[in-house]
């Protein structure tokens, strides 16, 4: 009898943050506790933090953080992730950092920027050619510096292969949940924001806006390609029929099945989906009025509405509130046309 192949554990994949002086904290704080996290459930990763030179660095809250490696002692990463910083890319983006980064990323699978830290890897060209974000804040320099770069302004976090980039802070903890996906599956994902006590968790690649966690349909399903398509354009007037076309199935079966995996209906999710748009629109500064075209409303009273029905105040009172500083857009949206339907435009 033939005797059986001894089984080799897999190693756990090797995440490694690059830290500098001025780093932000939650740029890779945020991220690295989603792998920490992770391993409660799967034991799959090992985290590393590195520096330049191996020595401790003064993150954007004034203290000192140790580290475990020097850059150039470390073989090879499963991940390596570059955080950002607030001070100007041109303070943090160069010399050591350059080199480091160059240097891991020559020897990793994937390669990870959080936001400003995706100057890093456009000064290396390892952005050129590619689709890619930052916050939003940053992103008209970053496509005035680099012009062979696609910003994707208003992204949360854009995939290109075997490069990913976010759109910072927050942004970097969706990005580091959707690799977990990748790596370990929707369940695995799903009990590390719930862990984390992570209530929104947003799509990759998709429009800056959030959707409940809840609302993540298993990858392979005719209800997460559906949910895909609605989260790649919000605003985009259809029907619960269009969509059913689409993936080849009759409109009873595709609302029993959203009611089945996420406890709401197509009409339901889409309406979560825009409500979240217009607000994270009004947040970086948007016109109501706009606001109310890209996200799929018929009119601004039709935002307003939404707004005091499920928040008890109004876009503006809303915008007023959780921005100090607005950007106005004075420009009058154009009139909506185009059909209508149970999933045409909010009335």
């Amino acid at each position: 009898m033939a005797s059986l192949a001894p089984i080799v554990p897999r190693r756990p994949r090797r995440i490694g943050f690059l830290l500098f002086d001025g780093v932000k904290a939650l740029d890779y704080v945020g991220p690295a506790e989603v792998f920490v996290e992770a391993n409660q459930a799967v034991g799959a990763y090992e985290v590393l933090l590195l520096s330049p030179t191996g020595d401790e660095v003064t993150t954007s809250l004034g203290g000192r953080v140790e580290v475990h490696a020097a850059a150039d002692t470390i073989d090879a990463l499963d991940t390596l992730v570059v955080p950002g910083s607030e001070q100007s890319p041109s303070t943090f983006a160069r010399g050591a950092v350059l080199d480091a980064v160059a240097g891991l990323a020559a020897r990793s699978s994937r390669v990870v920027s959080i936001c400003s830290g995706a100057f890093v890897l456009a000064a290396l060209g390892l952005l050129d050619g590619r689709p890619a974000t930052t916050h939003w804040k940053f992103a008209a320099d970053l496509a005035r510096r680099y012009p062979a770069i696609d910003v994707q302004a208003d992204r949360i976090f854009v995939r290109d292969g075997d490069v990913a980039t976010s759109a910072g802070v927050a942004a970097g903890i969706d990005l580091a949940l959707a690799l977990v996906e990748d790596d370990h599956g929707a369940d695995v994902a799903r009990r590390v924001a719930q862990g984390l006590l992570v209530y929104l968790q947003r799509s990759g690649g998709q429009s800056q806006f959030s959707t409940p966690l809840r609302a993540r349909a298993p990858q392979q399903s005719v209800v997460r390609r559906v949910t895909d398509l609605m989260e790649s354009d919000p605003a985009r007037a259809c029907t619960v029929a269009d969509l059913a076309r689409e993936v080849n199935v009759s409109v009873r079966h595709l609302t029993r099945l959203f009611r089945e995996e996420l406890d709401t209906s197509p009409a339901e999710y889409l309406a979560e989906l825009r409500f979240e748009l217009a607000r994270a629109r009004l947040e970086a500064g948007s016109s109501v009025a706009r606001t109310a075209l890209e996200a799929g409303f018929s009119s601004a009273e039709s935002l307003r509405r939404a707004f005091v029905a499920r928040l008890g105040v109004s876009p503006s009172q809303y915008q007023r509130r959780f921005r100090s500083s607005v950007r106005r857009d004075e420009r009058a949206p154009s009139a909506v046309d185009g059909p209508r339907g149970a999933l045409g435009r909010a009335s």
